[in-house]
């Protein structure tokens, strides 16, 4: 009986497509479940037939609707695999099929594509320009050397007229995936041997036998298994129809890859990279590859909030099917490790909120009583970023330390007023038997200098939101080593008030940081036009230097976001239950609708106006079990870390963003005003990013000064 596979690229493809078109697709998929080979070429329904002038013998067509055509590779070696390859208009769908060639990498056995026809044009024109070229980007590596790390032929003559990087991007959809990340590291400066170990050595089969061009289809089908996956009955094929969206967030890209499953790292590793760039799917693939590579390693996998360590668990779980392996992953946020650490040591005081209303109230009462020149504001963040941060426990350590970031100078008479106040609101809220947050963290860090390490690796994921406090807690329970920790984190979607240098925690990446620039979660054009939120902003690194979004792009397209104003409240929210019962019109299950408020307030307006409508819809802060139906609703900040296919942003209107209590005034602290701005940007910039397909905001009355003006309707 023939068997059927589906490449990645389709899977993706196929949440897109109208609820007429995916009908087509299962039923024409189901009969290759239940034909034989010869009664699959006599199926007038199915009509599986030559593609005719491609340049590949193997390409077939299957009619999916009227207008609709799929584009199968068919097996011509006595094999009975197909596969599945698009789903495309009828016209499209011949031409894309016309100018495709499959072949075998003969560095890894893998199936390749490339657009030959394209190469094949192009090449020529290069070659006439590279004969003038002053250098040509690959000239040092000989036809050898590239070889072996699996460019061929077809490709070879065109990767030798190549001059420059940009010039090497314009192939990236035309080259095969593996040769092309082959390129591309070999362009970076990564030396043969390093891009043979890190990208090429992963992919090669697990089988003693060589990789080799003469394999047959389905060999090569399965030793692809990263862009495609094989469907051995039914069953798998319902499943893989109807839950694809869980499987693409563990998903994991060629380029991604290489990160995640490097064989080891000398010290520290760091992968940032922009929203949809996969840094958090790159995380749990590293904690599955170190499982697999010691029997008895310890790992922890961290992060900021209850709600990501969920999040986490629910994927790693979808990953690693084995329950011994998880049971050797402790997946908890950094406040719950630090939590745990003194309660092994003694009683764990009762704990509050680092910056609620009552840590306000204490600082004002202590301006009032010292008769301090300064506001709670200031204290509060003198308290954070410099003594929290520093791990500073005397008067001594404060006059010598640096105040590096904080927009107001303090002579040494000012630091002991400061200090004196500081002194008492730690002595207060411990006479009541009480902690903050990141107190607990500096107090369990402080145990770990003798209690030593717990765990053989640490991975963390939402790096850029750890304050310098809990970064030394994830320091302390792991020994400085190989693979100690790896750190996932992107400093553009940095919305707490943190700030932090791993070099001076000890923590050097240097000649161990990646950084991802391809989108795989949101569009282009939702890409585009949530980056116009933070156009111009300097955004700080992790490791004192600094990020921009330049070089990041998608490789999936879409329609252009919604930007819809409204004259008050109740029109907004009418305007919003219109839009997603237009998503789930067309075929967009609730669940993978979210709606996004900056106040819980509106939220729940919104939740409730929902309902009213008949939508169903659930609070994310609830918990729900991701089985439940219903349109999920949020804060904005609840919504870090998550992705679904349509997001709506409302309430964004000028006083939401900026929210004036959440910005320092500049007159208070310059430095640290823009800090708060820039956190108010990439809290949006956050909610926007979380769009795979679809992206609508909305706002009613005056809209916020971060909404990119040539977007808005005039």
């Amino acid at each position: 009986m023939p068997q059927l596979a589906f490449a990645i690229s389709f899977l993706q493809e196929y949440e897109r497509l109208e609820k007429p078109v995916k009908q087509g697709v299962r039923d024409a998929v189901d009969k290759f479940q239940r034909l034989t080979v010869a009664e699959l070429h006599a199926d007038k329904g199915l009509h599986l037939e030559p593609v005719a002038k491609a340049r590949d013998p193997r390409m077939r067509s299957i009619r999916i609707t009227g207008f609709w055509r799929g584009v199968v590779l068919a097996p011509d070696d006595g094999s009975e695999t197909f596969l599945l390859l698009r789903v495309m208009q009828h016209d499209a769908a011949y031409e894309w099929a016309m100018k495709r060639v499959a072949t075998v990498n003969a560095a890894t056995g893998g199936l390749e594509m490339r657009n030959v026809a394209a190469i094949e044009e192009l090449t020529p024109m290069l070659q006439h320009a590279a004969e003038t070229a002053p250098s040509l980007l690959f000239e040092k590596h000989s036809d050898t050397v590239l070889r072996r790390l699996g460019i061929d032929d077809g490709v070879l003559p065109a990767v030798r007229t190549i001059t420059d990087k940009p010039q090497l991007l314009a192939f990236a959809t035309l080259f095969p995936e593996d040769q092309f990340e082959v390129l591309f590291y070999l362009a970076e400066g990564h030396s043969p041997d390093e891009v043979w170990r890190d990208v090429v050595s992963v992919r090669r089969p697990a089988t003693e036998a060589a990789a080799t061009e003469t394999v047959d289809l389905a060999t090569a089908i399965a030793n692809t298994r990263d862009r495609i996956a094989l469907v051995s009955g039914p069953k798998e094929l319902e499943d893989i129809l109807t839950k694809p969206f869980s499987a693409w967030r563990i998903f994991l890209h060629p380029a991604q890859r290489r990160v995640a499953y490097r064989s080891s790292y000398s010290g520290p590793a760091q992968v940032s990279g922009g929203p949809g760039t996969g840094k958090t799917v790159v995380a749990l693939h590293r904690v599955k590859h170190l499982l697999e590579k010691n029997d008895d390693t310890r790992i922890l996998l961290t992060t900021f909030t209850n709600a990501l360590a969920d999040s986490l668990r629910e994927n790693l779980a979808l990953l690693v099917d084995d329950p011994a392996l998880l049971g050797r992953v402790d997946i908890t946020t950094v406040n719950a490790v630090a939590h745990q650490v003194v309660a092994e040591h003694g009683t764990v005081p009762f704990l509050v909120p680092d910056a609620d209303a009552d840590a306000r109230q204490r600082w004002q009462r202590i301006v009032r009583r010292l008769d301090l020149p300064w506001n709670e504001h200031f204290l509060a963040l003198e308290y954070r970023h410099v003594v929290l941060a520093q791990g500073i426990g005397s008067i001594e350590e404060y006059l010598r330390a640096s105040r590096a970031g904080r927009g107001a100078s303090l002579q040494a008479a000012q630091r002991e007023q400061v200090w004196r106040a500081i002194e008492e609101f730690t002595h207060r809220l411990g006479a009541e038997g009480k902690r903050t947050y990141l107190q607990l963290c500096a107090d369990a860090a402080d145990l770990l200098k003798t209690a030593g390490p717990r765990y053989d690796h640490v991975v963390v994921d939402e790096a850029q939101d750890l304050h310098p406090a809990q970064w030394r807690v994830l320091r302390g329970v792991v020994a400085e080593g190989p693979d100690d920790l790896f750190i996932a984190g992107d400093p553009h979607q940095r919305i707490y008030d943190t700030r932090v240098s791993l070099r001076s925690l000890g923590i050097s990446v240097v000649g161990r940081s990646s950084r991802l620039k391809i989108n795989y979660r949101s569009t282009q054009e939702i890409l585009a036009w949530s980056s116009g939120i933070m156009t111009g902003e300097q955004v700080d690194d992790l490791d004192g230097g600094s990020d921009t979004l330049a070089g990041y792009r998608s490789a999936l397209h879409g329609g252009r976001p919604t930007v819809t104003p409204a004259t008050n409240q109740a029109a907004e929210l009418d305007a919003l239950v219109t839009k997603v019962r237009s998503w789930v019109d067309d075929g967009v299950a609730p669940s993978e609708i979210a709606i996004a408020t900056r106040f819980h307030q509106f939220g729940a307006r919104a939740k409730d106006r929902l309902a009213a409508a008949g939508i169903p819809v659930v609070a994310l802060k609830d918990g729900p079990d991701p089985s439940k139906e219903g349109v999920r609703i949020a804060t904005m900040h609840a919504m870090k870390g998550l992705e679904f296919r349509c997001v709506a942003a409302i309430g964004v209107n000028d006083r939401a963003f900026p929210f004036e209590p959440a910005v320092t005034p500049a007159d208070v602290d310059r430095m640290q005003h823009e800090v708060d701005m820039l956190a108010e940007r990439s809290l949006l910039f956050v909610a926007c990013t979380r769009a795979r397909d679809d992206l609508y905001v909305s706002w009613h009355v005056k809209p916020s000064t971060f909404i990119p003006v040539a977007t808005r309707p005039h």
